[in-house]
């Protein structure tokens, strides 16, 4: 907003003032079609080839007042489109690091399952060892089954969380 507002007054300020010409060590201003030398009209007073020397000065002096704002208007124009890449840019790597967060979780609650699985198989293994030799007591047996059971709990919640 503050880049079309500087515009507007500049776009203003070309046209609504006078365009100071130099010829023979002298000062002219150009305003329209009639030439000021300290403020009084002179264009009457001039030859027709010093008038237009002049127009050609003021309309050369105009049109490079006018490239010079095109110029400002194409350098913001790319500014503006850079800035909107670089926002574009910013989303891209924001969601491909959301992405990526995402996959490591997921690939985490993977390895937690399959480590859950892996101890739930080893403790039913042992104690199946154990209870083919005979060697689990009561106790034992209510503690390893307590276990077992824990473990399958926790393969459970794993696979609920995937």
């Amino acid at each position: 907003m503050k880049n079309y507002i500087i515009l507007f007054l500049l776009a203003f300020s070309l046209t609504g003032f006078a365009q100071e010409v130099k010829k023979d060590e002298k000062t002219y201003e150009v305003k329209k079609e009639k030439i000021f030398l300290n403020g009084e009209d002179v264009t009457a007073t001039l030859s027709v080839e010093e008038k237009e020397v002049i127009f050609k000065k003021a309309a050369s002096i105009s049109e490079k007042l006018k490239q010079a704002e095109n110029a400002q208007k194409a350098a913001e124009k790319l500014e503006k489109e850079k800035r909107k890449a670089e926002k574009a840019q910013k989303k891209a790597e924001k969601a491909q690091k959301k992405a990526e967060k995402e996959l490591k979780k997921k690939e985490k609650l993977q390895k937690n399952y399959k480590k859950a699985q892996d101890n739930l198989k080893k403790a039913q293994k042992k104690y199946e060892k154990l209870k083919k030799k005979g060697k689990l007591s009561p106790e034992d047996e209510g503690k390893w089954l307590e276990k077992i059971e824990k473990l399958t709990e926790k393969v459970d919640k794993a696979k609920g969380k995937l």
